[in-house]
């Protein structure tokens, strides 16, 4: 391993954590919504939630660079805002946000559901508020299953390919992530880069994986 591939391990690394930390706030209360009642448009904000589990990742890449490109939102962030998304770090953590949060939200409202409903009513009826009735009964009492789906989120970045390649491109030292590194080596015949790569992956991976299983699982316990 060479300071080149730390450099890459750690980009990704880092950017994992980033994603997974940027889709908390918005995933958790997605999955509330999502875990409590029926509203009018829920089966629709469920399918567009779970379609980047089911599209092909090439093809949300697609979406996300007409999306944020300079013909799109990407012409207007950069004249407002000064700094442009396709082709950069945050492309990348554009792509792994939106493959990421799905596993997140489908986590985190089993974990809500679970939550026996009268425990919060019990506590509004004590003078409660709604945030104090979230964070002081829902969140803690389904903290292994939002756990969890971070770690998944988190597994699921750090393995991102399709989408972030095509937003985002394959730039060393700019974009390069783990999967996008082992991808070029292979296509320059360096197998035995790779294969280092590659160990590197499945080692970040297997932990971020056993670690949500083991939350998961203790979940169920009585």
């Amino acid at each position: 391993m060479t300071a080149a591939d730390w450099q890459i391990v750690g980009f990704t690394a880092w950017v994992a954590a980033l994603s997974t930390v940027a889709i908390l706030p918005f995933g958790l209360a997605l999955a509330w919504a999502l875990a409590r009642g029926d509203w009018p448009g829920k089966t629709l904000v469920e399918t567009l939630v779970t379609l980047p589990l089911v599209m092909p990742p090439v093809a949300t890449g697609l979406i996300l660079l007409k999306a944020f490109g300079r013909r799109g939102a990407g012409e207007w962030i950069e004249s407002r805002l000064g700094f442009e998304i396709v082709f950069t770090w945050r492309a990348v953590l554009l792509a792994l946000c939106v493959m990421s949060l799905p596993l997140l939200v489908r986590s985190a409202r089993q974990a809500f559901e679970a939550v026996d409903p009268r425990l919060e009513q019990i506590a509004r009826t004590l003078g409660a508020g709604g945030w104090r009735v979230f964070f002081t009964i829902t969140a803690p009492l389904a903290l292994r299953g939002i756990i969890g789906g971070l770690l998944l989120a988190f597994a699921r970045a750090l393995g991102e390919f399709g989408a972030t390649i095509i937003v985002a491109g394959n730039i060393p030292g700019k974009t390069q992530t783990l999967a996008l590194a082992i991808f070029q080596n292979i296509e320059l015949g360096d197998d035995e880069r790779a294969l280092h790569l590659l160990g590197v992956s499945v080692v970040l991976a297997f932990l971020a994986v056993w670690s949500s299983e083991f939350f998961l699982r203790r979940k169920h316990k009585p």
